[in-house]
């Protein structure tokens, strides 16, 4: 099969708006958290989130583009933009069908689907909906518009498994290209959630932390005090390549996609297994896969929610898998920073993954001033700073409802 490489990268995030403002702030440990501005949320009760600053779509877009696409597109299309910038592909100089894009959103267009139902809902004897609301609300629109935006006519579709949907997309690119389907995929994940009715559906579950007080310490995986996840928004984007094909372009190379894998929990809808069975298979597989041991990983990036259950049975499941190893496996969780991107956490954690491995440093987790006493002993969790240590294998984790379990595992070249 094919090596598959990483050679551009986008992101549009809570902490920042492309891939050298975002990985600056994660390792300097800033929170993306605060009060929601998007709509009042005074009557909820999760009142605080992480959302995009000073994101201008018209950097990105046109007026018109703008009109016909969901706040989770523009992301999507403003995260491809960079990715395509920074790997230098000259796409016109390609057959368009060695060209495809994988995407994923996991709930697609909610801003646009909640504004035309109470559009609706406030005058039902005049059904005034718009003639952009599906194709706005469609969860594969920005696949599609991400391929016409670059002429890409190759494979092409979206992918939806809950918080694991851009590791799914991921995985599906990587796979593609090693068969020889495709020379290059772009691939990533947009979310834009931060709506009533999304904040609504989640704090009505009790998922959501309540310290509405102070936004900025609230999302604290693995801390004692830990009481839901925080919801955050934007997009990340990877330009996945077969290396040969990298190599005679002389492409810059960021990392080797090493391995992938995915199980389901088969467990419940929405609560992870309680010893975190499905994920321990994945992750075994996903190893098995790259060709690696247990040993050669150097750093995980968990998925770790801070919801009192999800991030003990992940814990669990990693040191079932990673206890023999000679060294403390590192783990960091950087939702503490980005809060929770759903679908699109994969991605950003994908190019923390990365980027940890081309500068030597694991980015920290933050708020974890009382560590749970359920933490194994066998994993050594980065609290507060940034580490700089060696890093040549990453394990990428995400977990979904649904029992989805998709891992990816990146490798210095």
């Amino acid at each position: 099969m094919k090596r598959v490489v990483v050679t551009g990268m986008g992101a549009v995030t809570p902490i920042g708006n492309d891939v050298p403002a975002f990985w600056n702030n994660l390792v300097t440990g800033k929170s993306g958290a605060a009060r929601i501005t998007k709509f009042d949320p005074s009557a909820f009760r999760t009142q605080i989130a992480c959302e995009l600053k000073g994101f201008n779509p018209l950097e990105y877009l046109d007026r018109s583009e703008i009109k016909r696409t969901d706040p989770f597109t523009q992301y999507a299309l403003a995260a491809a933009a960079q990715a395509v910038r920074d790997s230098g592909l000259d796409f016109k100089a390609m057959n368009p069908y060695d060209t495809g894009v994988i995407w994923g959103s996991g709930q697609g267009g909610m801003l646009t689907f909640e504004e035309q139902v109470m559009n609706y809902a406030s005058d039902m004897s005049r059904p005034g909906f718009s003639p952009f609301f599906v194709p706005k609300l469609i969860a594969n629109m920005a696949s599609g518009m991400i391929a016409i935006k670059y002429g890409l006519k190759g494979i092409n579709y979206t992918t939806v498994s809950a918080c694991s949907t851009s590791n799914t997309a991921i995985m599906d690119a990587l796979n593609y290209i090693r068969w020889g389907k495709a020379k290059v995929i772009l691939t990533g994940g947009s979310e834009a959630p931060v709506t009533a009715a999304s904040v609504g559906g989640f704090s009505a579950m009790k998922a959501m932390t309540v310290q509405n007080h102070q936004p900025e310490r609230a999302c604290r995986p693995f801390d004692s005090a830990r009481d839901g996840f925080l919801m955050g928004e934007g997009s990340g984007a990877l330009v996945l390549e077969e290396y040969e094909h990298a190599v005679a372009r002389n492409a810059p190379i960021y990392a080797e996609v090493a391995g992938a894998a995915m199980t389901a929990d088969a467990y419940h809808m929405t609560a992870t297994h309680p010893e975190g069975e499905g994920a321990y298979m994945a992750m075994k597989f996903a190893l098995e896969d790259a060709g690696l041991l247990p040993d050669d990983v150097d750093y995980l990036n968990a998925h770790a929610t801070s919801t009192p259950v999800g991030d003990i049975s992940e814990l669990k499941a990693i040191a079932k898998l990673f206890g023999g190893k000679k060294k403390r496996l590192k783990v960091s969780a950087t939702k503490s920073m980005t809060g929770h991107l759903l679908g699109a956490a994969g991605a950003i954690e994908a190019i923390a993954c990365i980027l940890a491995i081309r500068n030597s440093v694991i980015p920290p987790t933050i708020n974890l001033l009382n560590p749970d006493s359920a933490i194994p002993e066998q994993i050594d969790i980065i609290k507060q700073n940034a580490l700089e240590t060696t890093v040549d294998v990453a394990m990428s984790n995400t977990f979904g409802f649904g029992g989805h379990n998709g891992i990816v595992v990146f490798r210095k070249v």
